[in-house]
């Protein structure tokens, strides 16, 4: 019986792994469960629920470095996941890929992703566990993993971690940069370039808490890449772009930055009523395609969104008045 199987699980030291760390043997033991991750298993050994016997002696207080010896037993109560005191609730998304570690899916434009002040019912996280029938638990808890977010107003490709191991591997593949993240947003104005790249700082607005701003000191670093995709003579740029990092806000506040906010953009831009007569009536954003390696498996992975049915409309009306 596995480690994923049971809720206990005991062992004696093998001489090969003595003057190891108890959390790293506990890890190695527990290799292809996707509950115990080495980061889970350092929580459950700080709670108490892992025991270490040397010649007879129980062991304690047990820290996860501690170094064990050849002939040590080790006893390993895992408690099953508390149930998340969120509600399940019914939301509207659209799954493109789904196995037993990662949901991809497209999310639409007004669902606030995370519970939050103001928005504690009718989340993305609120819909997942009423979709996702298997989730193992993360951190000992029954829910989705979040291991990154699109604004309220963004439409397009996420992905959600469906227990800890996946939740573990997507974290270190953003934090490591392994992640594709390319967007197709419509900018107001001209681009004269055809490509080019944004490297500003971004941190908390000094004044408007709700705001982000390029903050050249406290700032975290910040890189967004572009491409031109068309050129409207109506006073519009579509691009592509692709993100290095994932600040919270991170292409609005380039392109602002840029002096090319986003359309209908209405916290970076202004006088967003100019692009209503082009069905322009929230920030025009598409988290377009999404790459990344399978948690599991290592194999790369692509998913991409095609634009939400309101920014291909907005789109159509643009090359229409360009045809003319």
């Amino acid at each position: 019986m596995t480690l994923a199987e049971t809720s206990s699980f005991a062992f004696v030291v093998a001489p090969h792994e003595a003057g190891r760390r108890l959390d790293l043997v506990l890890a190695t033991r527990a290799a292809g469960s996707a509950e115990l991750t080495r980061s889970r298993l350092q929580s459950l050994i700080r709670q108490g629920r892992v025991r270490v016997e040397s010649a007879g002696v129980e062991a304690g207080p047990l820290k996860p470095g501690m170094l064990l010896k050849a002939g040590d037993r080790v006893d390993l109560q895992v408690p099953p996941p508390e149930a998340t005191e969120l509600v399940a609730e019914e939301v509207e998304f659209t799954p493109l890929y789904e196995d037993e570690d990662i949901l991809v899916l497209v999310k639409p434009p007004g669902l606030v992703v995370h519970p939050a002040d103001g928005h504690r019912q009718g989340t993305l996280v609120h819909g997942l566990l009423h979709h996702c029938r298997n989730l193992s638990g993360i951190s000992g808890q029954l829910r989705p993993g979040i291991v990154h977010r699109l604004d309220k107003d963004t439409s397009g490709c996420l992905v959600v971690a469906k227990n800890d191991l996946a939740h573990h591997n997507l974290v270190q593949q953003f934090k490591g940069r392994e992640v594709e993240k390319t967007y197709q947003a419509l900018l107001r104005g001209i681009l004269a370039e055809d490509t080019g790249q944004v490297v500003l700082p971004i941190g908390r607005h000094p004044v408007h808490r709700k705001k982000m701003a390029v903050r050249r000191e406290g700032g975290r670093e910040a890189v967004t890449h572009w491409r031109v995709r068309q050129r409207f003579s109506a006073g519009y740029t579509l691009v592509e772009l692709l993100l290095e990092t994932g600040r919270t806000h991170q292409i609005r506040v380039h392109m602002a930055a840029l002096g090319h906010p986003l359309a209908g953009d209405r916290l970076y831009g202004r006088n967003p009523e100019k692009d209503m007569p082009y069905g322009i009536d929230r920030q025009w954003l598409h988290a377009w395609r999404l790459a990344f390696n399978h948690p599991r498996s290592g194999r790369r992975l692509t998913f991409t969104a095609p634009l939400w049915v309101d920014l291909q409309a907005s789109l159509d009306r643009l090359r229409e008045i360009e045809a003319v």
